[in-house]
């Protein structure tokens, strides 16, 4: 059975089908309450989780990059539950994540604006007004989110493989169409070889959250490749030291086999008044 990834804005109603459809797999959902059950094993507070998780990072201060890295530890609790297989990644990007895979169901929940408002206000038992509130700031945030740090439009329809509209559809009728959509034979196709795929997303995270954490370099976002346990740096960097530095610190994540270095050096003085 293939991985399902669900993006979702708020006030459709996505969680409650998302719990249904799992006990109806028999999938794990990774949620909220899943990763702040996972994050200790994985060196993160609760008050980090919730301090950075669906929210764009920035690379600027040493504190900055730490919270990126913690980012990054989120991630790769989602890819270690992808491995395991039968699971439903509910929102945090997943679908970004497992690009490159093809054994995963995508879905996007959506509703009309006033329809959502309606739910969660009801559900929350809050004051209207504040919904409209919490909704479009959520609604910014994970969009935000989705664009800042995967480079994508978290509206773009072409993205996902099926989406819903919680408006006009019945969960019964939703959770039916995405059990038909699950049984397709070229999901399941996919599963060998997209077993590869995680596998090198993972080595992926690993390698960038090493080097978020050291402190011998001014970090800059590198793009990092991996096959078969030979990672591949590109991108640029301020000196011969900390190039050196940060195919040193590739190269003793566990797993990695060879650095293919491609990361030029470029002296950033020459193109300030101070330095």
């Amino acid at each position: 059975m293939p991985i399902i990834t669900i993006s979702r804005e708020m006030g459709t109603g996505a969680y409650g089908i998302a719990k249904e459809l799992s006990k109806k797999l028999k999938y794990t959902l990774v949620d909220g309450l899943k990763l702040a059950e996972s994050a200790l094993d994985y060196g993160i507070s609760l008050e980090t989780l919730q301090a950075v998780d669906e929210k764009p990072p920035s690379y600027n201060t040493m504190q900055d990059r730490e919270r990126a890295a913690s980012l990054n530890s989120i991630e790769l609790i989602l890819l270690d539950f992808a491995k395991k297989g039968n699971i439903i990644l509910y929102g945090r990007g997943g679908q970004d994540l497992l690009r490159g895979s093809g054994n995963v169901l995508k879905l996007r929940f959506i509703a009309g604006f006033e329809e959502r408002v309606e739910q969660f206000a009801e559900r929350e038992w809050i004051d209207p007004d504040l919904a409209k509130e919490l909704i479009r700031r959520s609604d910014h945030q994970r969009g935000g989110f989705i664009h800042f740090y995967f480079d994508r439009n978290w509206d773009d329809p072409l993205e996902y493989d099926l989406i819903f509209n919680t408006s006009r559809l019945s969960h019964s009728a939703i959770i039916d169409s995405i059990v038909a959509a699950a049984k397709d034979p070229q999901l399941k196709e996919a599963d060998a070889w997209s077993n590869n795929v995680i596998d090198n997303a993972i080595m992926v995270k690993k390698i960038e959250t090493a080097l978020l954490r050291s402190d011998e370099l001014e970090y800059r976002p590198f793009r990092i490749e991996v096959e078969e346990g030979e990672a591949t740096l590109s991108g640029y960097i301020g000196s011969e030291l900390e190039k050196k530095a940060a195919i040193r610190i590739a190269a003793a994540v566990e797993g990695v086999n060879n650095v293919v270095d491609n990361i030029q050096v470029i002296d950033y003085c020459k193109y300030k008044d101070k330095c």
